[in-house]
């Protein structure tokens, strides 16, 4: 073997297509190997991070990421649908702040909304126009089908049961959410210069 050969993934390669127009925070970190395609803007508000090989899609319609938002890495942000049926909205996918995108979670495009202080965890998918609730949190592998509205505080289990978060230690995610950004900063090589036009 030569010296120049590169060891090959175990991944499959990500489909990428046109680049997508950006709008970004002047304070966000976003790694250089996160892939952002489509037609329409993504918008990334401030001090948010994006991880590697975080893949945000604007091709079926906007992509919007609040302030203080981590998305982890192998995300799907604007995938879309499995669901044939035309969308309503022609929005794409809006984050709130505060959100947490976990590894390998799939969020739909068609006027999804993820709301403020949300945890979505690993591999989990938001079906197309799904409205998720404040501070929800969807445990690792979790499905939330097309339309459906998630009320505020609910967590949801990946075996489909559900049960209201009454803890309200809303105030206390928040500052570990802003700690473990100010520690990611320090870790994630950021270069948004890349996106730009």
């Amino acid at each position: 073997m030569s010296s120049s050969a590169k060891r090959q993934s175990v991944l499959p390669r990500v489909q990428s297509g046109p680049k997508a127009p950006v709008n970004f925070s002047s304070s966000i970190t976003i790694s250089d190997s996160a892939l952002l395609t489509g037609n329409h803007t993504i918008n990334i508000s401030s001090e948010s991070v994006v991880h590697p090989r975080a893949k945000l899609d604007s091709a079926n319609g906007r992509v919007t990421i609040g302030r203080r938002c981590i998305v982890h890495e192998r995300t799907n942000i604007g995938a879309a649908s499995a669901d044939p049926t035309p969308s309503e909205s022609r929005d794409g996918v809006l984050i709130s702040d505060y959100v947490t995108v976990e590894v390998g979670a799939t969020i739909e495009s068609g006027g999804t909304v993820i709301s403020e202080g949300c945890h979505i965890g690993v591999g989990s998918r938001i079906g197309k126009g799904a409205k998720i609730g404040k501070h929800c949190i969807l445990t690792p592998k979790s499905v939330i089908p097309p339309g459906e509205v998630v009320p505020d505080f609910t967590v949801v289990y990946s075996n489909g049961t559900r049960r209201q978060d009454g803890r309200g230690v809303v105030e206390l995610k928040n500052r570990a959410q802003s700690r473990q950004i100010e520690v990611l900063r320090k870790l994630i090589l950021s270069n948004p210069a890349k996106f730009q036009p």
